[in-house]
């Protein structure tokens, strides 16, 4: 792709090599301006995530009911936040919680606190969070529901943001953010007191982090290129925050969930590929050795430990407490500190082989379980919640529900433009579209190997984390069809824009409009089963 034919003008070169790499300067090919108003980069996308925000957190105490797997995360939140560990709760305590009751613990004596431990399959630190909503609004819907709706819309920002960066354009940066805004299983995700926003929201804030890294990195070999003498290898590149700040990000997505492995591992791989292109493109003679003598010692700081000591951080309540389980506080505090640390660490262990040897034999039966092939059709919705009325809602049959469906508009129209990213990754080698492609495909494939070897139960609400990755390839698409910014002579460009614009911005009204309809079987409101019913659209599959 030439410079010139860039819908994104100055910010199309591939990783490897330039067509003419003499038509701009170093400077402009490595670190293309961002155009518009820096205020406006900010306030578009602010004015996105507030609409987002109320969308989120407008009656976000309704249901007042545990929805689905809210039993589990919310109770473990408000023990996190009480013991330091999860515990056992009593019989019915969800109908205690819901009448406004607190005290659901089984009690135990401080010699048997193994009995009150309770076996949990996640890491902490999602729990942890949910648990911050209910230190200040109490154990009720709206507590538990709060940080993630919190997180839903940050998250907003940031991809508002990360696509602004990624595309230099404000607008296509805000379309990125209405867009997720809009999308229905983000948005019921963020009303609900499951982890998967959670582990969404640390692996986006992870690949915005390494985007930033990317133009900061670029930076400093500009200014080595313009002011340093020559070096075959390059510069040393100092002490990189934004990438450690990814580490961090990308160690509490794995203390969210497992699952979060998967990007750790690729983005690392990425990240010191861009590091390659970077030094090849500045046109350093000896690339390879540079980035492994430069680049990489500081990539295994961020991307191995890290993320190691982030995970390892939130499980600081298991390690100090004696009430989690396997813990075996007792042999640990016997017989000095050393023996304490090394015993403590060998329950750790055991603890996470009991955990992974859960997930891998994961097969029950549920009616909403789902195959990862079916999930970018969403041909089985999530039912989150269900509740029947007669005489409600002005006729004899009522319907409050939550399905965790996303809005087919955005989904559909997400295949397509994933599939366009292939062929221009494949003709151009776009960075953007490599990276794109790359997050989706972590949040993807890996769950084919489960499908595939362990027959392990999966839901559709598995991939919201790749829900952001689905938006920025519909962001990426849009400003192709939109096209090169500036007239030509003939005035071609500024039709081809204008017509293009008006293309996405139909697209966009008409995922509004799709939010819109599921919008009251999103968020449980009163109305007639009829209603309910046409909203359904794989009818049995919805069902």
């Amino acid at each position: 792709m030439a410079v010139t034919d860039s819908p994104y003008q100055a910010y199309d070169s591939p990783e490897v090599g330039e067509s003419n790499p003499q038509a701009r300067s170093v400077r402009d090919r490595m670190i293309p301006p961002m155009r518009g108003s820096v205020l406006w980069g900010w306030v578009g996308p602010l004015l996105v995530t507030v609409l987002g925000g109320v969308l989120r957190f407008m009656n976000l105490g309704h249901p007042k009911a545990v929805v689905f797997d809210e039993t589990y995360y919310m109770k473990d939140a408000y023990s996190l936040i009480t013991w330091g560990v999860e515990r056992v709760t009593v019989k019915d305590a969800d109908k205690l919680i819901i009448a406004g009751k607190t005290d659901i613990w089984q009690h135990c004596t401080p010699d048997d606190l193994s009995k009150c431990a309770s076996y949990v399959v996640h890491p902490p630190l999602g729990k942890w969070m949910i648990g911050v909503g209910e230190w200040i609004f109490g154990l009720t819907p709206f507590g538990w529901r709060f940080a993630a709706a919190l997180v839903g819309t940050l998250s907003i920002l940031v991809l508002s943001r990360v696509a602004r960066r990624m595309t230099r354009s404000t607008l296509l940066g805000c379309f990125a953010g209405l867009l997720l805004a809009l999308d229905g299983l983000h948005f019921v995700l963020s009303r609900t007191a499951l982890l998967d926003i959670f582990l969404m929201f640390w692996v986006l804030a992870a690949f915005a982090c390494l985007v930033v890294d990317r133009d900061r990195a670029r930076e400093r070999l500009v200014q080595w290129y313009e002011s340093a003498p020559y070096s075959p290898y390059g510069p040393a590149l100092g002490v990189r925050w934004w990438r450690l700040a990814a580490g961090l990000c990308l160690g509490a997505a794995m203390a969210v969930k497992w699952s979060g492995l998967a990007w750790a591992v690729a983005f690392a791989v990425m990240s010191v590929l861009w590091d390659l292109g970077a030094r090849r493109a500045v046109g350093l003679r000896h690339p390879y050795q540079g980035t492994f003598a430069r680049d990489v010692p500081q990539a295994f700081g961020a991307f191995v430990i890290v993320p190691f000591v982030t995970y390892m951080a939130t499980w600081t309540g298991w390690f100090v407490t004696a009430g989690g389980y396997g813990r075996n506080w007792g042999q640990a505090t016997s017989s000095g500190p050393f023996f304490f640390l090394f015993d403590s660490a060998r329950s750790w262990v055991q603890y996470q082989w009991q955990v992974f040897t859960f997930h891998n034999g994961l097969e029950t039966s549920h009616p909403y379980m789902s195959e990862p092939w079916q999930w970018p059709l969403l041909l089985r919705p999530v039912a989150f919640y269900y509740e029947g009325s007669q005489n409600a809602c002005g006729t004899r049959d009522c319907s409050e529900a939550v399905l965790g469906v996303g809005t087919p508009v955005i989904w559909f129209g997400a295949v397509a433009a994933l599939i366009a990213l292939i062929a221009w990754y494949v003709s151009s080698r776009d960075w953007r579209a490599g990276a794109v492609l790359l997050g989706y495909a972590m949040g993807w494939l890996p769950w084919f190997l489960f499908a595939i070897a362990e027959n392990r139960t999966m839901f559709l609400f598995y991939a919201v984390p790749m829900v952001p990755f689905m938006v920025l390839a519909l962001t990426l698409c849009a400003g192709l069809i939109i096209g090169p910014a500036g007239p030509t002579a003939t005035g071609a460009v500024s039709l081809r824009r204008t017509l293009g614009a008006a293309a996405v911005g139909a697209f966009a009204l008409l995922a509004l409009i799709n939010f819109w309809w599921l919008y009251p079987i999103l968020t449980a409101e009163l109305i007639p089963y009829t209603e309910w019913k046409a909203r359904m659209l794989f009818d049995k599959r919805w069902i």
